[in-house]
Parts: C-alpha cells; structure tokens; sequence
C-alpha cells in the first residue's frame, strides 16, 4: 500500500496545484476526459516506440544510443502521443476558452501518462524508484507538456501561418525537452565507468537542464495567467463592473 500511495501521490499534488491557479474552473467532467486521455496516450506512444526499438541494437553502445532510445524510443514518441489525445480531446471543447486552460488540460494529459508510468516502475523498483522519480520524473512530464499548453492555447485565438507556426512548437518543444531531459541521464548511466571529471560535467549538465525547464514552465504559466486576469479585467469594464 506504500508503495502504491507513493507512486500516485506526486501526480495527484501536481493536478492539483495546477488546478488551484486556473481563474475559472473547468468542468470536472473535462480534466478526468484529459487524465484518462492520458492513459491512453500510453497505447498511442507504445505503437510508435516499439517498433523503433527494434532499432536500438543498430547503435553501438554509448551516445549514439542514448540519443536514439531518449528521443525515438521515449521522447517523441510519448509526446506526440499527449500531443494527439490534446488535438483530438480538447482542442475544440468549448470549455476550452481562456489562455490557461491549454496548460491545464495538457498537464492533465501528462499525469495520467505519468501516474501509470510511476505506478509500474515503483512497483517494480521500490521506495528509493519512488522518491527519485517524485523530484524528477513525475514533475519532467510535467514541465515537457507546459510548452504543449502554451503554444495551443495561443494557436486556439489566433489563425493563419501564426497559428499553424505555434501547433508546430507546440509538438516539437516538448519533444526536444523530453529527449534531452532522458539523453543526459541514459548518458550518465552508459557512462558509469568514466573519469570523474566528466561524471561531474555530466552531473551538472542535468542540473543545468532541469533548472531551465523549471524556469521555462514557470514562466509560461505566469505569462498565460497574466493574460487571463488583464483579459478579465478588460471584460469587467466593458461591462460597467468595477475592474479589482
């Protein structure tokens, strides 16, 4: 029972606290549609990768490897998987109708990907698995799918090559981050036997990393709630209520 608490909780605290900060709430009816996507979304990354890696044995051990399992046997997979159940799922709800709410239901998406996920490694590998992937992959598919969110929601307001420009950043980024997230660490895993200078570089470079997508995602939340509280606020006025 430990075990399964552990495995599910970070994902529940995630959904949680992002649903918290959205101005005006979304059906409960859409967010369990979006996690449940989720889930699915493993059958849909699933078909993709695994044929893929059928390949993996054609690289010679170390970064070329790990560069092709982080990006076509996890990254682009599993986010193109998320990307499709958004576009087919939430796209065009008509719930769908502030800034915030693209990152909202794509983080929705991510958990129920990632809940799963955690639940079958944890399960497998222990309390230590839980712990490690409570403070890096759980809150990962989080930061990987905050991009996804962002660029839809604003292609959602807008049309023509700017809309068409950010659906096609709101696949690829969250793939990129995603490979690169998972190559740095199947690197350092492929390279165990190294000196200790490079074990540090390596060490740092995740660090690096991780911080960046933490800011990147942050950022991208702040920037879509101050557009839903100004766009708020200039609704209010034009309807002769007074502006907070």
């Amino acid at each position: 029972m430990t075990l399964l608490i552990s495995s599910i909780a970070p994902a529940l605290l995630i959904m949680f606290l992002i649903y918290k900060h959205d101005l005006e709430k979304e059906p409960i009816q859409m967010l369990v549609k979006a996690f449940f996507g989720g889930v699915l979304s493993i059958f849909i990354a699933l078909a993709i990768a695994l044929p893929l890696g059928l390949f993996e044995s054609a690289f010679p051990s170390g970064i070329l490897r790990s560069f092709y399992t982080a990006f076509f046997c996890a990254g682009i997979p599993e986010e193109f998987a998320k990307w499709l159940i958004f576009y087919w799922l939430i796209k065009k709800a008509p719930h769908f109708d502030q800034y915030y709410d693209g990152i909202l239901y794509a983080i929705f998406i991510s958990m129920g990907f990632a809940l799963v996920e955690n639940i079958l490694y944890v399960m497998e590998g222990g309390l230590g698995v839980a712990v490690m992937r409570a403070v890096l992959s759980v809150p990962g598919h989080m930061l990987f799918v905050i991009p996804m969110g962002y660029y839809l929601s604003l292609s959602k307001f807008e049309a023509g090559k700017e809309a068409a420009n950010h659906r096609i950043l709101s696949l690829v980024l969250p793939m990129l981050l995603h490979g690169t997230f998972d190559f740095i660490l199947m690197y350092m895993n492929a390279k165990s036997n190294v000196s200790p200078f490079i074990a540090g570089l390596l060490v740092i470079a995740f660090v690096a990393f991780d911080i960046y997508i933490w800011r990147l995602g942050l950022k991208k939340i702040k920037l879509h709630i101050h557009k839903d509280k100004t766009y708020r606020h200039i609704d209010s006025n034009s309807n002769g209520e007074t502006i907070d």
